[in-house]
């Protein structure tokens, strides 16, 4: 059975470490394998405690017209923008709905109402074969009027309130996050919210 030896971390800073397993071959062979984590601490690490918290929110909200909240940032990785769904790290101590709320406030300035999850804002990962990243989806609905005021200076984000047929387009022709695709293609289908309540 493939398993990990030791662990070492060979970089971090505020948000990210990068880390250095011994990766153990299920017949016994060993070889380094490389990750990034948000945690800087090697016992915290989900390899370490099989423990799957959320380490940010992912925000589905619907506006009273029934238009979907995206975000248009600007992300130095790609250098380019993408579309994405609101979203954030979840500060020590926090509940993911109240991240949530804190969240989609900052990057839009919109207030979020979030549904009961029925079970379905448990923390999901995002990319395992780099990271140990895990984030929560919050569903909810929202009102206010789009915002930038309060981003962070680092951040340049443009808040988007797609309907239908736009997402639909975005889906086509723009740069998109898998999370917020995958979301997008079941609201195109017809349904925003209507799934936590059954």
């Amino acid at each position: 059975m493939s398993q990990i030896g030791s662990v070492h971390k060979l970089a971090g800073s505020k948000f990210l470490s990068l880390y250095q397993l011994d990766a153990v071959r299920r017949n016994g062979g060993h070889f380094d394998y490389y990750m990034a984590s948000r945690t800087g601490e090697t016992e915290k690490l989900k390899a370490v405690t099989h423990e799957n918290r959320a380490d940010g929110v992912v925000i589905f909200a619907v506006d009273p017209e029934d238009r979907v909240v995206l975000i248009r940032q600007y992300r130095y990785p790609i250098g380019d923008y993408i579309y994405e769904l609101p979203a954030g790290l979840v500060e020590p101590g926090e509940d993911i709905r109240e991240a949530a709320v804190r969240e989609l406030f900052e990057e839009t300035g919109m207030t979020l109402h979030p549904a009961e999850d029925h079970g379905f804002g448990r923390p999901f990962y995002t990319t395992a074969g780099m990271t140990d990243e895990s984030c929560a989806t919050v569903f909810g609905r929202c009102e206010g009027n789009p915002t930038s005021c309060h981003q962070e200076a680092s951040e340049e984000i443009q808040v988007i309130l797609a309907d239908r047929a736009e997402a639909a387009r975005i889906l086509r022709e723009e740069n998109l996050a898998i999370m917020c695709a995958y979301q997008l293609m079941r609201y195109v289908s017809g349904d925003s919210l209507s799934f936590l309540e059954e």
